[in-house]
């Protein structure tokens, strides 16, 4: 059955879907031999397709794998940087890097934390999609004691860009007094705007000093009861983390059969 051009690169984790529109707009991507064009549908049993000369084939379709990494500061949540900055590829084996993972979503360079690595182009739309509000857990450190009155403005939504920020979940867990007091809290956020936790407590008063993000759902850094995943290092996924990803592939496009890996690879 034809399909857009772009979710077909997603799912042959070529890029993911948003990345493949962009090749595509570049014109790296040909379709029968012409330059193809955005929202062109192709069978790619029947259809030629190539990526930056090199032709797409469904014998080679790599396994879908998904992948855990504690990104470190200074390394930037992309495939490739054109100044040669770190990237998160950069962290894994050779072989990860050949499969065409990605990351889900970004953390900033100076965001610390969880950030799943695939070359699953539907869980990158499920994980990514802004109607989709899969929870995601932050430790952040702010300037200050921010007291209960801010921190229910940050619970209730403010606007930002002109529209509210969801509600979002804000508890205390430490405060630190001397010259320059700071507070530890844990924020849930249901949505992903570029640089939110950030805006939001500059907005409030309150400025971020360190942001580290500790879970998407239920991946956690840390387990209970496990040691925390050091920084730098990456794991697959754990059997209940992966029926967590099944489900939200299922409810989203319909599919009860949905795969997220098949294996992991060989290193």
């Amino acid at each position: 059955m034809p399909e857009r051009l772009q979710k077909i690169l997603s799912q042959w984790g070529v890029a993911s879907r948003r990345q493949a529109e962009q090749l595509i707009l570049d014109g790296r991507v040909q379709l029968n031999g012409s330059v193809a064009q955005l929202g062109q549908k192709a069978n790619p049993e029947i259809d030629h397709i190539e990526v930056d000369g090199q032709p797409l084939q469904p014998a080679n379709r790599p396994e879908l794998v998904t992948l855990l990494l504690h990104k470190p500061l200074a390394v930037l949540s992309t495939c490739h940087d054109p100044w040669q900055r770190p990237t998160v590829l950069e962290l894994l084996p050779q072989p990860y890097q050949e499969v065409g993972l990605h990351p889900v979503g970004r953390l900033d360079s100076d965001t610390t934390g969880a950030l799943l690595l695939t070359n699953d182009g539907r869980l990158t739309f499920c994980l990514t999609h802004p109607r989709h509000h899969v929870p995601k857990t932050y430790h952040a450190w702010v300037q200050g004691h921010p007291a209960e009155t801010v921190l229910q403005q940050w619970r209730e939504g403010i606007i930002l860009s002109g529209r509210p920020t969801l509600p979002a979940e804000v508890r205390v867990l430490e405060r630190r007094l001397g010259n320059q007091p700071q507070t530890h809290l844990e924020i849930v956020l249901r949505e992903g705007r570029n640089r939110q936790i950030r805006r939001v407590a500059e907005r409030l008063g309150c400025p971020v000093v360190h942001l580290h993000r500790t879970a998407i759902g239920p991946i956690q850094l840390q387990p209970s009861g496990e040691p925390k995943l050091p920084q730098g290092s990456y794991r697959p996924l754990r059997l209940t983390e992966l029926e967590f990803l099944r489900n939200l592939i299922g409810i989203i496009f319909g599919d009860s059969n949905s795969r997220v890996i098949r294996k992991e690879c060989q290193v």
